[in-house]
């Protein structure tokens, strides 16, 4: 029995796909501002470079959910949307709706916190 309704699928989809598509857009331009840094004197050129870090890192964060979100109409496309990961669990609609690229049930994902923390902790 399938958890989702195609009704739910297509609206988690179009919103996937419209997420996509503002990452594009946004990291063309965000691409164009890291490239086009110029500075006439040595503190403009210095906070250009600070900008140009922080306008770099979010050029791998965008990449990063961009290909999040790829995977996920990718399952979407092979029917295994909404299937944790980890357990196998069917992952509620309401999840799905407030975090679309949701790879884990709520279960899993706090294990998974409370595993990273505690390993946090162990290497302080």
């Amino acid at each position: 029995m399938q958890h989702l309704t195609p009704e739910q699928i297509e609206e988690l989809k179009n919103i996937l796909l419209e997420w996509r598509n503002q990452l594009i857009e946004d990291t063309k331009r965000n691409t164009g501002e890291a490239l086009s840094f110029e500075g006439a004197d040595e503190m403009e050129r210095a906070e250009a470079e600070t900008s140009r870090i922080l306008t770099l890192r979010n050029l791998d964060r965008e990449r990063k959910l961009l290909k999040r979100i790829e995977q996920t109409l990718q399952k979407i496309e092979y029917g295994v949307y909404g299937i944790c990961e980890s357990c196998g669990a069917e992952i509620p609609y309401e999840r799905l709706k407030v975090r679309p690229i949701a790879s884990l049930c709520i279960k899993c994902k706090e294990k998974q916190e409370e595993e990273e923390e505690n390993e946090s902790k162990a290497h302080r």
